[in-house]
């Protein structure tokens, strides 16, 4: 007879993308952590530096707005989000935990977002897909991580690389 043991981590579904037909920079990350799961909603972490940095990017107090409100705000000026990984098992939050990753399904995303042309990756472990997306066409820039969990970085610090995902247009 098998049992269930508490090393077994459960399995974890992420987020649905937040994309439409204006995305023009595709911002991926790795797995929503559990502040975000919990609540279905990116980079939910309070201490999380994406979405001053998004604020910083597009002039918008996104950061200051409720959940709702930032997303048809961040689609306006052509920013998307999703997550390479779009199923995995793991305890806590911390990429190094991700164990069973499944990839999302990225095959339709040049007729979803017919002008994407920046992928930004938000950290290291969503940047080991850097390459796929790049033989595809896009633009690639592997980004310093907004978590928490990687503080090595100002936020001054970050924004300044972050601001790599404007140089191939304006918003």
């Amino acid at each position: 007879m098998a049992h269930a043991t508490s090393s077994l981590s459960p399995a974890l579904a992420g987020l649905a993308p937040v994309i439409d037909e204006r995305t023009r920079i595709l911002v991926l990350g790795s797995f929503p952590g559990a502040a975000s799961l919990a609540a279905q909603q990116y980079y939910a972490h309070p201490r999380n530096l994406l979405w001053p940095i998004l604020s910083a990017l597009t002039g918008e107090p996104l950061a200051d707005l409720p959940y709702a409100e930032r997303l048809p705000r961040l689609l306006a000026h052509g920013f998307g989000l999703w997550d390479v990984l779009g199923a995995c098992e793991r305890e806590g939050s911390l990429d190094s935990a991700i164990r069973k990753p499944a990839a999302n399904d990225f095959a339709r995303l040049r007729e979803l977002c017919p002008l994407l042309e920046t992928v930004g990756f938000n950290g290291q472990t969503s940047g080991k897909f850097a390459p796929q997306f790049a033989a595809a066409g896009y633009r690639t820039v592997v980004l310093p991580s907004t978590s928490p969990a990687h503080a090595s970085l100002t936020l001054a610090q970050k924004l300044e690389q972050w601001s790599a995902l404007l140089e191939s247009g304006r918003l």
